[in-house]
């Protein structure tokens, strides 16, 4: 979703209306974000913003997810200043604003009529909180649930329950594997934010933890061992090709074009399947909730969000910026000018109050909001754990320790090692990051 080094990264710039022309408007506004499609539908819209705000330019660096977050970390830490608008997540912005390395964000929403902040759907207001206030503001939100081929179901005669366990999913996906179509497509590339993602919620219900609450690393523990040796199973035995270098785009494009039955993966891919432009399969997709074994409410919860690093030597016209790209009237703008199919999901309450979107969102919408509303940060596991986050660990060590994990997991994925080989390295890499907490405790 970071290892990379700023030197290796390939920024892709863009620039709106008169950016760079003769005759330039008064500010430049550098907006950092992760190239997918909604914020590419955004940077399509954004010479609306110009048109209406003739004194700001936008300059746009589009990154790839593992990408966009090492440098967005590494340049909001130094405070340089290089970018006016960061696109980060519920993960960095707690932590962030505790450091004193965002702007507060509340103060200028509470000065901007009609912005409504309370219009956010509470679980992610809260997760983009610190003491209180908003430290960034959510473009869409996600939870996860489970993408299934319904034509494919009843040809096969398979029915899945309302609320389908992973036991279910694996039986499915094994009756349905043929040599033309994969029968799920689950992340493998390593990453934090990606083969992490998915698989930390499998380890949570099937009621595996990281640590304990002493800060002991699990990750050799029983149940996450059968947790990860199930994941690595399913995907080897039944899913996509290639799936050790799969992430989100990877899948989304997959079962986009009928080549896999299911995925199990975020909420926001709604955007990609249902849209005719980018889907052979639009209106052929069944929704589920995040598949279970002993907890329930699985699903995770995710914002890509916007926030204002305090080294903005133009935080005002940031603002402004980031107050259209998450206003309600954005929302509606996207689904009158793209397709309402487009709407980035999951951010405001009143977004499933829109008529035109209740109607095209009607397969996914409901879910995905019960699933942002009904996902458990604060308990994410079946035993108690000393950490918060359902698909990350809230913890600053944790942008480094999972990328590492991660790595064996692909590892795995890909035949390189076993299950138990993957786990018992990333128990030491645990062990090391539980160690630092455990000391603070003495």
């Amino acid at each position: 979703m970071l290892a990379a080094g700023a030197g290796a990264l390939s920024l892709t710039l863009s620039g709106c209306a008169g950016a760079g022309s003769i005759g330039a408007s008064d500010q430049t506004v550098t907006i950092a974000m992760v190239s997918n499609s909604q914020m590419q539908d955004a940077q399509q819209l954004a010479a609306q913003f110009e048109a209406e705000n003739p004194d700001i330019d936008l300059r746009f660096v589009t990154l790839s997810e593992n990408q966009a977050r090492a440098k967005i970390t590494a340049s909001t830490a130094m405070g340089g200043g290089e970018f006016d608008v960061v696109m980060i997540s519920n993960y960095e912005t707690p932590q962030w604003a505790a450091n004193g390395w965002l702007t507060d964000l509340s103060e200028y929403a509470r000065r901007t009529e009609g912005y409504d902040e309370d219009d956010f759907i509470p679980t992610l207001r809260e997760s983009l909180s610190y003491e209180g206030d908003m430290y960034s503001v959510p473009f869409y939100g996600e939870s996860s649930f489970l993408m299934y081929r319904k034509d494919l179901f009843e040809q096969a005669g398979i029915a899945l329950s309302p609320t389908p366990t992973w036991d279910e999913v694996a039986a499915a996906a094994e009756r349905l594997d043929t040599p033309d179509t994969a029968g799920i497509c689950l992340r493998g590339k390593p990453g934090w934010g990606e083969v992490l993602a998915p698989l930390n919620t499998v380890i949570n219900t099937f009621g595996g933890r990281w640590y304990d609450e002493n800060w002991n690393a699990q990750l050799t523990s029983p149940e996450v061992v059968e947790a990860v040796q199930f994941y690595v199973d399913l995907v080897r035995e039944h899913g996509q090709p290639g799936a050790a270098t799969s992430g989100f785009s990877e899948c989304a494009t997959q079962l986009a074009q009928g080549r896999v039955a299911m995925w199990y993966d975020s909420t926001s891919a709604v955007s990609t399947l249902e849209d005719p432009a980018s889907s052979n399969v639009v209106g052929k997709i069944g929704y589920a909730p995040a598949p279970i074994r002993v907890k329930d409410d699985a699903g995770w919860l995710y914002s890509w969000s916007l926030g204002i690093p305090v080294g903005s030597d133009n935080a005002d016209s940031a603002w402004r910026f980031v107050a259209w790209m998450t206003s309600k009237e954005y929302l509606r703008t996207v689904g009158e000018t793209l397709g309402w199919e487009r709407v980035p999901p999951g951010s405001r309450l009143s977004t499933y109050e829109i008529p035109e979107y209740r109607e095209a969102a009607a397969a996914y919408g409901p879910l995905t909001l019960e699933s942002i509303e009904s996902a458990t940060p604060e308990a994410p596991t079946v035993e108690p754990v000393p950490y918060t986050g359902v698909q990350f660990l809230a913890i600053p060590e944790f942008q480094d320790l999972g990328t590492r994990v991660s790595q064996q997991i692909s590892a795995a994925i890909a035949g390189q090692k076993t299950v138990t080989e993957a786990l018992e390295q990333a128990q030491e890499y645990a062990d090391v990051v539980g160690a630092t907490y455990r000391e603070d405790q003495r």
